[in-house]
């Protein structure tokens, strides 16, 4: 198969992972404390990983004081956006909060102007400034529809940022797996603390079956995401991310009974396009 296709493919999967374990924690519906919940996900998805890091000898672990600071960085990022994001998705349709996250590479590229100077030209800036007026339209600020929640999950945009900016700067030579297991363990031991303060909650069947697909699914999002990384050109496989805004439509509508309003529509087109567009001018650059 083509390299571009397959990784084309991983990137779809990836998306739909991710989707379906956001969808396995809003099925929670709140039964149980969001930390315990992270904690409880955290461990059995570390134990998984682990096992996927073996198979693969991905991990090692000689990454330099520097790359460790690093990676520590990215591990305190990481938790912001799952408190955010997963407070936010349990209040909000999974659509709408999917469609926030889609402004993330164009927030990826300022936040690569502002933080490292990367050069942004003026399309580029323009694309960034309709895209924010397109998430506008999603969140509405001032509008009946707009809480504190829509305000988390602008939160987590900025937390996920963050931490892919960082991951921009870790060295070549950083296993993903050794990344993406030591980030994991870290969620699960600071949800694991922070669980202590709060009632704990008995797990019943079905919350068990839940939290089990979700780190299952989350695992799956880490795998695909890798792999995808490892096939193809990036700027060709990149744009494919945003069949995530497909999966959860369908997730919302058919599980949740959960469908956006027109607005919504309009806002994830407008941020879709933008970043679409900004894809397509790295491309252009890179190959000029």
């Amino acid at each position: 198969m083509n390299p571009n296709i397959s990784g084309a493919l991983f990137m779809m999967a990836s998306m739909f992972s991710f989707t379906v374990n956001d969808a396995f924690i809003k099925m929670t519906n709140g039964a149980i404390p969001l930390c315990q919940l992270l904690l409880f996900r955290g461990a059995l998805a570390t134990v998984l990983f682990f096992g996927l890091a073996v198979a693969l000898r991905g991990l090692r672990f000689d990454l330099g004081r520097k790359a460790w600071g690093l990676v520590l960085m990215r591990c305190g990022a990481e938790v912001g956006a799952a408190y955010f994001f997963l407070t936010a998705l349990l209040h909000l349709p999974l659509a709408n909060v999917s469609a926030v996250l889609q402004a993330l590479p164009l927030a990826v590229t300022l936040g690569a102007f502002l933080v490292f100077k990367e050069p942004v030209g003026w399309r580029r800036a323009g694309a960034i400034i309709v895209g924010f007026f397109g998430m506008l339209l999603i969140v509405r600020p001032g509008a009946d529809g707009f809480s504190i929640w829509s305000i988390y999950a602008l939160i987590a945009v900025c937390f996920v940022t963050a931490r892919d900016l960082i991951t921009r700067k870790l060295p070549k030579d950083a296993p993903s797996l050794t990344v993406a297991l030591s980030t994991s363990a870290a969620v699960t031991v600071f949800f694991g603390v922070a669980s202590l303060s709060e009632p704990w909650v008995a797990l019943t069947p079905n919350l068990t079956w839940l939290i089990c697909g979700s780190a299952f699914f989350i695992l799956g999002g880490y795998f695909f995401s890798i792999q995808t990384m490892r096939v193809g050109e990036v700027s060709f496989v990149a744009p494919f991310r945003y069949t995530s805004l497909i999966w959860a439509l369908l997730l919302g509508f058919f599980v949740f009974g959960d469908w956006p309003e027109t607005l919504t529509f309009v806002g994830a087109g407008i941020i879709v396009s933008a970043g679409l567009f900004t894809f397509y001018r790295e491309r252009h650059l890179a190959r000029s």
